[in-house]
């Protein structure tokens, strides 16, 4: 299932939206000083582009660097990535196939508008026994 919506997504919104975070880190990694959220828009563009089976943890490690980070982030691209996860959503969410791609959009919302301080990872296939276990 993971696949087959990956693929919608890919098609119908998350080449698109990856492009947008591309062109975000090409240009915040032209200007030498922005480098760091540079790196971190192509983090999360690569999230953008396949993201069913993922998921975006917060750093227990991350503090006021990071949160600073993200106010410089906001002001710089954060808010039209945002945009573009809101309208895109919006757009997904007019037809029954598109709704569930329309919720996987507002939910990239709150990480395009925080990357710093978050990492993405796999989502592990387990039994009903590994909550148990502590992973």
């Amino acid at each position: 299932m993971r696949l087959i919506l990956n693929i919608l997504w890919l098609v119908l919104s998350g080449f698109w939206l990856f492009l947008g975070y591309l062109a975000a880190g090409v240009v915040l990694c032209i200007l030498i000083i922005t480098i760091p959220w540079g790196i971190a828009s192509f983090r999360i563009g690569f999230y953008a582009l396949w993201p069913f089976g993922r998921e975006t943890v917060r750093k227990s490690t991350s503090g006021i660097g990071s949160l600073l980070g993200n106010v410089v982030w906001v002001v710089l691209a954060g808010w039209w990535l945002a945009l573009g996860h809101i309208f895109t959503g919006l757009l997904l969410c007019v037809t029954i196939i598109g709704i569930p791609l329309g919720i996987a959009n507002f939910k990239l919302v709150p990480v395009s508008l925080m990357p710093l301080g978050t990492e993405v990872r796999d989502i592990r296939r387990g039994g009903p026994f590994d909550q148990t276990l502590g992973r």
